[in-house]
Parts: C-alpha cells; structure tokens; sequence
C-alpha cells in the first residue's frame, strides 16, 4: 500500500504588519516547517491591500488562517499561538491521534 501524503492548500488573512499579525505568520510558519514538511501552499492576503479577497471570503477578523485543501474548509481566527487547536483545525492532530490508534490496533 502507498503511503500518499495530502497537500494543504492554506491562506491566512492579517491586517498589516500589527503585532498580532506578525505572530500569526511567524508561528504558522513555525508549524508549516515542523508538521507539514514541504506539503503545502500558503497565500498570505493583507486584506488592507486586498479587501475584496476579504470580502469574498467573508473574512471578518483578522489575523484568520483558512485551509482550503483537503476538505472540509476549515478556518481558526486568532495569533494562532495556540499549537494544538492550529492542529486540531487543520486536521492534522486528528489524523495523528487516528494512526496512532490504528497502530495500537495492529499490534494487538
């Protein structure tokens, strides 16, 4: 069986150069690099530069990261200092806490 591997298809909307929007970008990337490992796209949209993005999107707040691929779409709003809920939101806490399960299943 062949292990595939998903590609993430990520976009974060800020504001600016705010403080809260530097942090979003610098600890997305921190997660990007450790957990994702080159199986991803990220567009970073300055709603300030780019309100119609904002406004297709429906995007109300910022800093707002929005997964677009695999399905579902998900987004979390907010620094995104909290590592784990940035995991869970991307599905990819989830999948590790599944395999994780399978494995113990196999070795029963």
């Amino acid at each position: 069986m062949q292990n595939t591997r998903k590609v993430y298809v990520l976009k974060l909307y800020v504001a600016g150069n705010t403080p809260n929007s530097l942090h979003a970008l610098k600890t997305l990337n921190e997660i990007l690099e450790q957990e994702f490992q080159g199986v991803y796209a990220l567009k970073v949209i300055d709603v300030l530069k780019n309100p119609q993005l904002a406004e297709e999107d429906k995007i109300l707040a910022t800093p707002t990261l929005a997964k677009i691929l695999p399905p579902p779409m998900r987004r979390i709003i907010g620094d995104l200092s909290d590592r784990e809920r940035v995991l869970i939101g991307l599905d990819l806490l989830y999948e590790e806490l599944q395999d994780d399960q399978n494995k113990a299943w196999d070795e029963q």
